[in-house]
């Protein structure tokens, strides 16, 4: 077996020489003159031939064909630091307005088709609450605030409980709804219908996020192909074919990045927070379900037990 490239330690002929068909070889140059490290793509031939006895320094040669395109892509996106000897990364170089406006706008255009109006500004709106919302606080305080409904409704009667000190506004609508419910099956007939509503909702707000997601990568690949475009028509100038490459490698960096580091992680935490709400939200009307059911159940001679202990209390 042939000894690996990358411990082969090879004489590199002069440029001028007759230079068979060569491979690139990535090696260090040395410091500059700036003080700066720098890279350096030569040609090496295929067989060194006339090499012997030429004084040159030896080389270890890395991979051979893939070494040109990395040490001009070094070049392309470093740049030597003043008065230092490292290097520092362009990142102007990541910005292209063309790119951008087709992945980002592209696939918030794509959103938006799929998507309403009132969907599109819950979207937007629920990226306030995405990081503050602490799901375990809120389902804790649920049970608090359900717990003061209890004890109100036990004090004063079942009318009484929307005067209980509820700040969620949720809990506080459904207290007011407890207080006027002719019986438990209405009350227990509107929370089921009022959670079903809430959860359509969130799931209007997760297929914006998630129809962003999906999109764009479809955008970047309608980049690539367009810079491809562009580069081919420019063959004759290689002047041009570096723009059509950027905007081909931009437009996919771009759709990877919305898809999985923006929208996607976005989509994902809205609908675990939806989960979470939506499960104490059930919880908290089955508990003020069962509070209304021992309010308005049972034998008349406990309910009027239950009565005659309020009026005592009150007195």
């Amino acid at each position: 077996m042939p000894k690996r490239a990358s411990s082969l330690p090879i004489k590199i002929v002069p440029l001028a020489s007759k230079v068979l068909p060569a491979a690139a070889v990535l090696g260090f140059e040395g410091v500059g003159p700036d003080g700066c490290a720098a890279v350096l793509a030569t040609a090496v031939p295929s067989r060194a031939e006339g090499a012997k006895g030429q004084g040159f320094g030896d080389y270890r040669a890395g991979a051979a064909s893939p070494c040109r395109w990395a040490a001009n892509f070094c070049r392309s996106l470093c740049r030597p630091a003043c008065g230092g000897g490292f290097r520092q990364v362009d990142g102007a170089i990541f910005l292209d307005p063309v790119a951008i406006a087709l992945v980002f706008g592209g696939s918030a255009v794509v959103a938006a088709v799929r998507s309403t109006g009132s969907d599109l500004g819950r979207a937007a709106g629920a990226l306030g609450p995405l990081f503050r919302t602490r799901a375990d606080a809120e389902a804790q305080a649920a049970r608090v605030a359900v717990n003061r409904i209890a004890e109100r409704a036990a004090r004063s009667g079942i009318g009484a409980a929307e005067r209980a000190p509820v700040v969620e506004r949720f809990l506080s609508r459904a207290a007011a709804r407890l207080a006027d419910a002719p019986d438990p099956q209405a009350f227990m007939a509107w929370g089921e219908a009022e959670l079903s509503a809430r959860a359509e909702r969130h799931a209007a707000v997760h297929a914006v996020w998630r129809s962003a997601a999906d999109a764009a990568p479809a955008m970047g690949m309608i980049g690539t192909v367009m810079g491809l475009i562009r580069m081919f028509s420019a063959m004759d100038d290689p002047a041009k074919i570096g723009p059509g490459m950027a905007l081909a490698l931009l437009t996919t960096l771009y759709g990877v990045i919305v898809a999985n580091c923006i929208a996607g992680p976005i989509a994902a935490r809205l609908e675990r927070l939806s989960r979470s709400e939506l499960l104490w939200q059930k919880e908290a009307l089955e508990r003020l379900g069962q509070i209304a059911r021992e309010e308005q159940g049972g034998p008349l001679e406990t309910r009027v037990a239950r009565i005659e202990a309020r009026l005592r209390a009150a007195a």
